[in-house]
């Protein structure tokens, strides 16, 4: 087990890391985005999904992959998905993203202060703060040289 925070109470949660988690891979390019989301369709295709849950997953993930595919790397590179879907009382997927770019911890980054004007405002930050309000739990860890960032999101 492993314990975290659930980003919505900030209290610590525990959670089983299980072994069935399917492995997709693509190229570190945009240009994959609607494979991944395909893909992603595909695997839910059988289970009853908040369609609102879903569009903010595909926003949190459409954040994450573009950041790795325009900065992780300086040539090409390659994204690995490891998805699980956990259906017991809720729905809840939980999808890490692995990439051997560059170390960049995304929960180390300031949260940006939204009550400033965007010239008053430093540039960044606003896409950490898109994915944490639309994910239910987030970590990240570095492992054998690889960004390693995990994401629970409950879809009913």
């Amino acid at each position: 087990t492993s314990t975290v925070k659930n980003l919505k109470s900030n209290k610590p949660i525990k959670f089983y890391r299980l072994d069935n988690m399917k492995k997709l891979v693509f190229d570190a390019d945009v240009s994959e985005l609607e494979n991944i989301f395909n893909e992603l369709n595909r695997l839910l295709e059988d289970y009853d999904t908040d369609e609102l849950a879903v569009m903010k997953l595909k926003l949190v993930l459409e954040e994450i992959f573009t950041n790795i595919s325009n900065y992780a790397y300086n040539d090409k590179g390659i994204v690995e998905f490891l998805v699980d879907i956990i259906s017991n009382h809720q729905l809840e997927i939980i999808i890490k993203l692995i990439d051997e770019g560059e170390y960049f911890n995304p929960l180390e980054q300031a949260t940006p202060d939204t009550t400033l004007s965007s010239d008053e405002r430093e540039i960044g930050g606003l896409g950490i703060l898109l994915i944490k309000k639309n994910v239910d739990v987030i970590e990240y860890e570095r492992v054998d040289n690889k960004n390693i960032l995990t994401i629970h999101k409950i879809l009913n």
